[in-house]
């Protein structure tokens, strides 16, 4: 691999020793499942810790005996290849061991965004077809049993009429007033009593490594949200080659409150350490003094982050004083950062090695990445190169994941230095989305290259820059919104004639929401924080616009085809939010 002439050379050489080092243990690429890349590291380091929460550590050991006790229970409600479980959780330590559980009997597993709303949640738990629903009973202020309610009110008597193809739910109880409703995520282990470990390890060996792992909802970039199917096999080599690119040493631990139901938090993470007899200490929600904390507390070596979430960690480390000397490496990715934040990180975390990256859920994680010893400068410009999977990369592709082009309208490849469409293909992208036949043609054109939607260009070093996207949704602190979800929510509050959400460059959440409304009658406007609050309601917190403005209809720029020109909207909005500070 070629260095950038700006990367610091003794980290390029480190870099290079532990990714030797990490190739010398696995020594070729084997095909297997994810439950069983658990079960290889557990008989070899089953002390090892795996998952590191305040209250206790669980080892490898502990994490694959009690997967196979939760798969017991699954098998034991009927659960078997192909068939759909729905996790609702947050970060916790059964969100983990689930994962396994399921893989174990070849089903799937639909990691639910645990801040989806009653509607939200019905549409995916309908869609996905759960047969199967483990969710909390409270978290924060969201009321999942309430929400159940809503959608199933017979739930609790097994009566599913408006979730027909739910067949049971199991609820995580995590002390913020939930009741004693509904069996318990204990009674689903329970109730796997009569299935032995024998039966489940037997099953775990059958399930083939291609087949689907994991159902991940993405909002994408038109219509309602799709179900990205990626396998076993994808999100294994994906995860190795995360371990690979940002050259773990042994026993790596990192520290994040990035949710296990993204790509981010599950493969980044959680399916990237166990390559290096890591381990994950996962946060069920952030803040930033705890995250600090943590790396003393538990010896973190990376945090990882959006964002959103290390802005407030740097204003926070400025005031305080925290013991970071355990901590090596600032994984920050996921939407734009601010102009001279990496160098902010160097100074104030006294980290040498810093990464950002671009990917998305369809391609199982991040694809580019900056690489180690990279400058300051490309970390602020750039999202990085190709990233190297080397056991787990794909020969025909020169040893990566994945591989881009840039190109133009006509599907001809751009030079170096000018912007294309970006589109992919390897080994680790989406199977397609699930029973969306349409959009999954859309996606991947008959050649197997995925549209990514976005805009961007490669540098002469192979390093890629966004300059924009071919579709119009926005992310809000690492998530994606579908401006059209937000306009239809909108588009029913009373006084509302329509509704047009863009997103506006935002310093600490990288983009947020700003919703251009047209009024039924001009002379008596609805009201703006009965219209945020309305939003609150329906739409989980990153879908609720920041902005309302106010706009006639006549005012809203149209193409000759009546399209709206939403980039001009965003213009009007900062000119306008800029004039009104």
């Amino acid at each position: 691999m070629v260095s950038r002439p700006d990367a610091d050379p003794n980290q390029v050489a480190q870099a290079a020793e532990r990714r030797q080092a990490l190739e010398d243990r696995w020594k070729v690429w084997a095909p297997r499942t994810i439950p069983q890349l658990l079960d290889v590291v557990a008989a070899e380091h089953p002390d090892r810790p795996y998952v590191i929460t305040d209250e206790r550590t669980y080892s490898y050991a502990d994490i694959a005996a009690w997967s196979i006790r939760l798969a017991a229970g699954l098998a034991a409600q009927g659960i078997g290849p192909g068939d759909h479980v729905a996790v609702d959780l947050a970060n916790y330590r059964e969100t983990v061991a689930l994962k396994y559980a399921s893989g174990r009997l070849g089903a799937v597993t639909v990691s639910i965004n645990f801040l989806l709303r009653q509607q939200e949640l019905g549409y995916v738990l309908g869609q996905s077809r759960a047969k199967l629903l483990i969710t909390m009973d409270r978290f924060r202020d969201l009321d999942y049993l309430a929400a159940l309610d809503g959608l199933a009110p017979g739930w609790e008597s097994g009566d599913f009429t408006g979730l027909p193809d739910l067949t049971g739910v199991f609820v995580l109880r995590t002390g913020q007033g939930g009741g004693e409703r509904g069996r318990t995520v204990e009674d689903l282990v329970a109730e796997g009593k009569n299935v032995s470990d024998a039966e489940i390890l037997a099953r775990t060996g059958e399930v083939d490594p291609d087949a689907v792992s994991d159902l991940l909802y993405t909002s994408g970039t038109t219509g309602m949200a799709k179900g990205a199917m990626l396998t076993h096999d994808a999100v294994l080599r994906t995860g190795y080659a995360c371990a690979y690119t940002r050259a773990m040493d042994d026993g790596y631990r990192i520290g994040f409150a990035m949710p296990i139901y993204h790509v981010f938090g599950y493969v980044e993470a959680t399916m990237s350490v166990p390559w290096v007899g890591g381990a994950i200490c996962p946060k069920p929600s952030f803040d930033a003094v705890d995250m600090l904390a943590s790396v003393s507390r538990h010896q973190l070596n990376e945090l990882m982050a959006v964002p959103a979430m290390t802005a407030p960690m740097l204003d926070e480390a400025r005031k305080n004083s925290y013991d970071l000397t355990s901590m090596t490496t600032m994984f920050s990715s996921g939407a734009a950062h601010r102009a001279g934040m990496f160098a902010e990180m160097r100074e104030v975390f006294g980290v040498e090695r810093m990464f950002t990256a671009y990917g998305q859920t369809e391609t199982t994680a991040s694809t580019t990445c900056v690489m180690p010893g990279d400058s300051v400068e490309t970390l602020q410009g750039t999202l990085g190169c190709h990233k190297p999977a080397g056991l787990a990369g794909d020969p025909a592709l020169g040893g990566v994941l994945a591989r881009y082009k840039a190109v133009d309208p006509a599907g001809n490849e751009v030079r170096a230095g000018e912007i294309g469409a970006l589109i992919v293909r390897g080994p680790i992208i989406t199977r397609g989305y699930f029973d969306k036949p349409a959009e999954t043609a859309e996606l991947i054109d008959p050649d197997g290259w995925l549209q990514t939607g976005d805009l961007g260009t490669f540098d002469e070093y192979g390093y890629l820059r966004l300059t924009g996207r071919k579709k119009e949704s926005y992310r809000c602190g690492g998530e994606l919104v579908l401006p059209s979800e937000v306009e239809e929510v909108l588009g029913a509050f009373p006084g509302v004639a329509a509704a047009h959400v863009v997103g506006l460059p935002h310093e600490r959440m990288g983009e947020v929401g700003c919703a251009w409304i047209v009024p039924v009658d001009p002379d008596d406007l609805p009201d703006p924080a009965a219209m945020v609050a309305f939003c609150k309601e329906r739409l989980a917190r990153f879908k609720v616009p920041a902005e309302v403005l106010f706009t006639a209809a006549a005012d809203i720029p149209l193409t000759v085809t009546g399209r709206v020109k939403k980039f001009e909207l965003v213009e009007r909005a900062t000119r306008q939010l800029a004039t009104s500070e």
